[in-house]
């Protein structure tokens, strides 16, 4: 039987995605061809009529099969892109989004050097170790999630990133007037959205990581009223915000803060509320 070359099979990949209406069907068959012959994407064009290897065709078929089921494509190939830099994802940890871009570089703008920093909820450690590498912060990290924290500690480590990873349910561990700033992109998602989310969210993401409770309010509450107890006088809150929060939100904040600002997402949206503590 004669093998594919690299173009043909990207085509097939290309038509099967379209079919099953996934988003970016031409970059999610390259990235996953890309990613089953161990290349980079360029090779996909400058080795176009190479024949696919037995074992190539295998895993790209494979690959393709688990993204046409809902499998995101960050947790098949294990990788995501954020703030410039490659992170390791797994079904263990929330997929890094752009969006949470303009939460680290509000925090990048209000860190001095030596500043006690605290990202909560951290996942895999793109926020945590983001500022650490961009700043002179001294960085710890949250989440109550083991799994989690294990996946920040590799990216940490391959990063050569210099954080303190915490196993704590948000700032549970530390005592009173600790930090200068706090960072979170909390769980947001109210628990009665679950059934509106995309597959991919829904069935693949961690809920820990996405919902938050009944309203997606409770945990802006607890990091509000936490905030007001580990943060020094003068101290940052940072917080990225869900679809339709910011008013519930900034309500929260309406005494014992100051400073209060809200920056905008590409697409106009509220992403991210800071607060000064009086």
């Amino acid at each position: 039987m004669s093998r594919l070359s690299i173009q043909t099979a990207l085509l097939q990949g290309v038509k099967l995605l379209e079919e099953d209406a996934i988003a970016v069907p031409r970059l999610t068959a390259e990235v996953l061809l890309a990613f089953a012959l161990g290349r980079e994407r360029s090779y996909l064009y400058a080795h176009s009529e190479e024949e696919l290897s037995e074992a190539g065709w295998l895993h790209y078929g494979r690959y393709l099969h688990e993204r046409l089921k809902g499998k995101p494509t960050q947790y098949i190939t294990g990788r995501q892109e954020f703030y410039g830099r490659e992170f390791r994802v797994t079904p263990d940890v929330l997929i890094p989004r752009p969006e949470t871009e303009h939460l680290v570089e509000a925090a990048i703008a209000r860190i001095r050097p030596g500043d006690l920093v605290l990202d909560v909820g951290t996942g895999s450690g793109a926020i945590a170790i983001t500022l650490a590498l961009e700043t002179a912060g001294r960085v710890y990290a949250t989440d109550i999630s083991a799994a989690a924290l294990r996946v920040a500690g590799e990216n940490a480590q391959r990063l050569s990133a210099s954080i303190q990873l915490v196993a704590a349910d948000l700032t549970s561990s530390f005592p009173d007037r600790s930090f200068n700033l706090v960072a979170s992109n909390p769980p947001y998602v109210p628990q009665i959205d679950r059934p509106a989310l995309q597959r991919e969210v829904r069935d693949y993401e961690p809920a820990v990581a996405l919902f938050g409770g009944l309203t997606g309010l409770e945990i802006y509450e607890r990091l509000t009223a936490e905030g007001r107890r580990v943060l020094r006088p003068g101290g940052w809150l940072l917080l990225e915000l869900g679809y339709n929060s910011l008013e519930r939100v900034r309500e929260m904040l309406r005494s014992g803060w100051c400073e209060i600002t809200v920056e905008h997402d590409l697409a106009g949206l509220p992403r991210v509320l800071a607060a000064r503590l009086e």
